[in-house]
């Protein structure tokens, strides 16, 4: 298996590709060719346990690793120690609705399934391809990854992570996770502006080749941990495949038959992933893309026009406060049969004037695969409410937002088929936004609201975001978009 740019160049390796993180023009890294994944083999990962699961299908992906490697990093990454609950366990709401929970890691959000076995595949990387470097790992964060990174890579031999989230774009409880994070090799800083202003600033610098020439000096090389790396991207269609075995396990479908996918989306990356499942063979219908009041993703599948340029919001989901979706890009050079020169005229143009417009030909391939919608909090929270008091079981604002689109989809018959909404992270890293869903009384978001929601719900505080206001605040500067390579000099001068 050899992987491309989305923008052309030659092809990798693999674990070249999970090195870099990111092609020298700038592209994506995608397969060559994407594995096929038969009835008769999904019959037999359905007898696995998960990490078992992962293993199988990563070797399909990652062939210079053998499927023993892959084996032993999955066994450590998914361990019981750190998914007590299990990795990605399935739940059944009603006859048609299942929810993926993708919260039960060590920072409660769906980031952790790739970000705990990130670390393995990219210090093995390094290792098969003679780095001796030390890897700095450098990632822009909406609310999640960042924290997932640093708790993944905290004291890994051999590598730093340096991550920079909107100063003013997340949650408290996502702000606290990441700045008391513990661990030499780290760095974490505030940017002034949103999460775009911080995701171009981050491919800005992996653009600097002479800031990467001054790193070198330094023996530091660069890559990164947000899904952008093909190495974050794929361990996350592993528990697509597995939560359609569930699926079948649980009776909501019979093996063959079509499973829709619903996922409350920002930078795409998640509901990509489920893309990447289904072109494997996997029996996905409709992948629904689910948007907050930053409807760019919704607008784009409806019209097939990608135009970021519209008001930004600050909204009680903050992880998809997004206009500009880095994993699109991989969508556009399968959407345009492979062909990067279409793929890096319409990047061109985003960069250059803020949208591009889709082809009908590729109009109609997205339309084949995707759905869109979007819900504001007036939507999204009654659905908060709803599935607490209907169905037992507390989502949190980013899936409330999947579940508001699937019950408007089902009102106006586009939606039918047995649907798996993607539960991207635990109620309590949002706990005052989802307090005002259940109660109506608004207030200050805040890490010590857990308490007042747990005593509400009988629903216990998970582990690691339980007295988050009482560590050590490790982490306090804030910079300007255009000083961020300082800190990230700095984090790879430091001897440790």
């Amino acid at each position: 298996m050899r992987y491309v740019s989305t923008r052309g160049g030659e092809s990798v390796s693999p674990s070249q590709a999970i090195l870099r993180g990111i092609a020298p023009d700038g592209g994506l890294y995608v397969p060559e060719e994407i594995p096929a994944l038969r009835e008769e083999e999904l019959l037999l990962l359905q007898k696995m346990d998960y990490p078992h699961r992962a293993a199988s299908i990563l070797s399909r992906f990652l062939t210079d690793f053998s499927e023993e490697e892959l084996l032993s990093y999955a066994k450590a990454a998914y361990s019981p120690e750190k998914f007590p609950e299990g990795t990605a366990p399935v739940k059944k709401l009603d006859e048609k609705t299942l929810v993926l929970e993708l919260f039960h890691g060590p920072t409660a959000a769906f980031k952790d399934v790739a970000l705990q076995i990130l670390p393995y595949l990219l210090t093995a990387a390094a290792k098969k391809n003679g780095v001796t470097d030390r890897i700095m790992i450098l990632t822009a964060t909406s609310g999640d990854t960042g924290k997932a990174a640093l708790e993944g890579f905290a004291d890994v031999k051999d590598t730093m992570v340096f991550v920079f989230y909107p100063a003013e774009g997340v949650s408290p409880t996502q702000r606290l996770q990441m700045i008391t994070q513990k661990g030499e090799n780290v760095g974490v800083a505030g940017v002034l502006g949103n999460f775009d202003d911080a995701q171009t600033g981050v491919k800005r610098i992996f653009g600097d080749r002479e800031f990467a020439a001054a790193l070198k000096e330094k023996g530091v090389r660069l890559s990164s941990a947000n899904s952008i790396n093909w190495g974050r991207l794929v361990p996350q269609a592993v528990y697509y495949i597995s939560a359609y075995l569930d699926a079948v396990s649980l009776g909501v479908i019979g093996m063959g038959e079509k499973l829709d996918v619903a996922v409350p989306t920002g930078n795409f990356g998640n509901i990509l992933a489920a893309f990447f499942a289904k072109k494997m063979g996997l029996p996905l219908g409709r992948l629904i893309s689910a948007s907050n009041e930053n409807n760019v993703l919704s607008d784009f599948i409806e019209t097939g026009v990608y135009d970021k340029n519209r008001p930004f919001y600050t909204t009680v989901s903050p992880s998809m406060d997004i206009l500009i979706s880095s994993n699109v890009e991989r969508l556009l050079y399968f959407l345009a049969g492979r062909d990067p020169e279409s793929t890096r005229e319409k990047m061109e143009k985003l960069a250059r004037e803020g949208r591009y417009a889709l082809s009908e030909g590729e109009k109609a391939a997205l339309g084949a695969d995707f759905l869109g919608g979007w819900a504001g909090e007036e939507k999204s929270l009654p659905a908060l409410r709803r599935t607490w008091k209907e169905k037992g079981w507390l989502p949190d604002t980013h899936t409330a937002v999947a579940l508001a689109v699937l019950r408007e989809l089902r009102a106006a018959g586009s939606e039918e088929r047995p649907t798996l909404v993607a539960a991207t992270a635990s109620p309590f890293k949002f706990s005052g936004s989802v307090l005002y869903a259940l109660d109506g009384l608004r207030r200050e978001e805040s890490p010590a609201l857990g308490k007042e929601l747990s005593d509400l719900t009988g629903i216990p505080v998970p582990p690691p975001l339980r007295d988050l206001e009482k560590r050590e605040l490790r982490f306090r500067e804030t910079v300007k978009k255009e000083d961020m390579r300082l800190p990230v000099i700095k984090l790879a001068e430091k001897k440790f």
